[in-house]
């Protein structure tokens, strides 16, 4: 079975650069809310049994998020989805109704000039235009896949450390990115 995690991730990393990609080996059924958060932030999507295209717009516009059991918007996916919208329109509210302390990642991506402010299980994202590379610490695998992303979209050069983190979650993840355009470099760990 396709990782949908895995999917939406690489799916959020092309809308927040403003590109588009065929995803192959992806049962769009298993993605459904992620999906509609995708259209919602402006991006076109269509669908086959086991791929997804999407095209994202120049920047996405502000959305609404709820993390709910599944069909519902998948907790492993609000940090990647978050740091999507650093850079979209307006102002984005993400609400965690499963896990605590999900949101470790924010005073990373605030070292990136990211607006973000936490509050319980409330983090409201102001979307400006850019991101800045930074020194930055992945401190649990969605978190990190959050920087990974942040990073892609970054201006200047972005080092994330605990990769240890993200390899575990996500197989040749810099290889895919690579494949679309990143320019990562995995060192050693």
């Amino acid at each position: 079975m396709p990782d949908r995690i895995e999917a939406g991730t690489l799916l959020c990393v092309v809308a927040s650069s403003g590109g588009k990609v065929n995803l192959q080996k992806a049962n769009p059924e298993h993605l459904v809310s992620i999906i509609h958060k995708l259209e919602d932030s402006g991006c076109t999507i269509e669908t086959g049994k086991d791929w997804i295209h999407l095209e994202a717009p120049k920047r996405l516009t502000n959305i609404e998020i709820k993390t709910m059991p599944y069909p519902g918007f998948p907790t492993d996916m609000q940090s990647v989805l978050a740091g999507m919208l650093t850079t979209a329109k307006g102002t984005s509210i993400v609400i965690e109704n499963i896990f605590e302390n999900r949101y470790k990642y924010v005073n990373e991506l605030r070292k990136m000039g990211a607006k973000m402010t936490v509050e319980g299980k409330i983090c409201v994202i102001k979307g400006t235009r850019k991101l800045y590379g930074a020194k930055v610490n992945a401190t649990d695998l969605r978190g990190g896949a959050c920087l990974v992303l942040a990073g892609v979209i970054a201006k200047g050069k972005t080092e994330i450390s605990n990769a240890k983190y993200i390899l575990r979650g996500y197989e040749n993840l810099d290889k895919k990115l690579n494949s679309l355009g990143a320019k990562i470099e995995l060192k050693e760990i």
